[in-house]
Parts: structure tokens; C-alpha cells; sequence
């Protein structure tokens, strides 16, 4: 389990994420001085619901894993780039 600190510091991060843009894993890790993607993965997966998960991808750039029918309403609702599939 994430320490408080942690959780805070990656939600910090993702919060300030403008629309329309993203940040990998890693970089929000990078950001908070972690090298730990998957770490803040978790967190998301635990406690970013109230935040704009979307913006975090994979180091792929495509949405998170199981959530891109989530994702895409917000990734058109904020001009996000969206690199083509398929």
C-alpha cells in the first residue's frame, strides 16, 4: 500500500495536468522524484477517481489499460491528441 505522502504527491501532480495534455506513469514518478510507474498506477487505481485519471497514460501514449471508453469523452471534451489505433 502507497504511503500518504505518496498518494498525495501523485494526485498533486495529476491535478495539475492541464486538459488537453497527458503525462506517462513514469513522468508523474519522475515528477515526485519516484522511479516507480507502476507505484502511481496503484494510486490511480485506488484513489484517483476524483481526479483526471485520463490524463496519465501508458508509456505508449494510449489510454490507460480497460479504460478507453472511459477516456475517450474526456480526450474529445478537452482537444486531446489522440494517436490513431489499429
Amino acid at each position: 500500500m502507497p504511503s500518504a505522502e505518496f498518494v498525495e504527491a501523485v494526485l498533486d501532480v495529476v491535478v495539475r495536468i492541464p486538459p488537453g495534455r497527458v503525462m506517462t506513469y513514469g513522468d508523474v514518478g519522475i515528477a515526485i522524484g519516484s522511479s516507480a510507474p507502476r507505484a502511481v498506477g496503484r494510486v490511480l487505481a485506488l484513489y484517483g477517481h476524483a481526479s483526471p485519471w485520463w490524463r496519465v497514460v501508458p508509456a505508449s501514449g494510449k489510454p490507460p489499460q480497460g479504460h478507453a471508453a472511459l477516456a475517450l469523452p474526456h480526450y474529445l471534451d478537452e482537444g486531446t491528441p489522440i494517436r490513431p489505433t489499429g
